[in-house]
């Protein structure tokens, strides 16, 4: 199979990777953003996935473990050991939903806003310093790209947007 217009390249031929297709230095890119951000997060002395759960509760209080779940990608029981983890520290605390008392819907304590808080601000140096675009007058095709990206996966997976 002739594979130099899949936007990778021959895989048998890798190359120097400052000559390497652009669908190749995304993919590269991609695989370590995820391992990347959760070094960065331990760094400041956080969990990952309880800094990442609280972070989308100070953002929107009171989600169902369900959707949480969705939003980070994880499974229901990864979010259920995480939330019990964060519970016990004081960072959450799950309340029963007053419209459907079968549901339980997880809130932030203050502590766990301090703590997304103090952690973001301390990450915020290390964030610029990765995803700044180097050249601003870049920026708007770099934006674009990604943006064509993102609605190129959600056209082929099920999910909406990110």
């Amino acid at each position: 199979m002739h594979t130099d217009n899949m936007g990778f390249g021959d895989p048998s031929k890798p190359g120097p990777v400052e000559e390497w297709p652009v669908g190749r230095l995304f993919a590269a890119t991609a695989r370590q953003a995820g391992p990347m951000m959760w070094r960065l997060v331990e760094k400041h002395g956080v969990s990952p996935a309880g800094f990442f759960m609280l972070r989308i509760l100070v953002g929107e209080d009171g989600l169902r473990p369900g959707e949480v779940a969705k939003r980070l990608m994880q499974s229901a029981a990864t979010v259920t050991s995480v939330a019990d983890t964060l519970q016990r520290n004081g960072l959450l605390e799950r309340r029963r939903d007053e419209r459907d008392r079968r549901a339980v819907r997880l809130h932030v304590t203050e502590a766990g806003r301090a703590l997304v808080a103090e952690t973001g601000h301390a990450m915020s140096k290390d964030l610029w310093a990765l995803y700044d675009v180097p050249d601003e007058a870049d920026e708007p095709a770099v934006r674009r790209y990604l943006l064509t990206l993102i609605d190129r996966f959600n056209d082929l997976s099920e999910g909406g947007r990110c």
